[in-house]
């Protein structure tokens, strides 16, 4: 069963963090900027690390260059 989980990104943070959303979805902080897709990867693995998933199991739906992205997960 997979379920969708919104995420509000914030690039180019001093460091990465993760807390949790009113509406059940992510705030998510990366260090990584949004250059050529590397901070929707660094938020696929921060989601993923705090999910305790594994990272393949994570793949972004929508928002791939907006800072409101939806992630299902397998």
């Amino acid at each position: 069963m997979s379920r969708l989980i919104r995420v509000r990104v914030h690039p180019r943070a001093s460091r990465d963090r993760v807390e949790p959303a009113a509406d059940g979805g992510f705030d998510i902080w990366t260090t990584a900027a949004p250059d050529r897709g590397a901070a929707n990867e660094a938020v696929r693995r921060l989601l993923a690390k705090t999910l305790r998933v594994s990272a393949g199991s994570i793949t972004l739906k929508r928002g791939a260059t907006s800072r409101i992205k939806l992630f299902e997960v397998a």
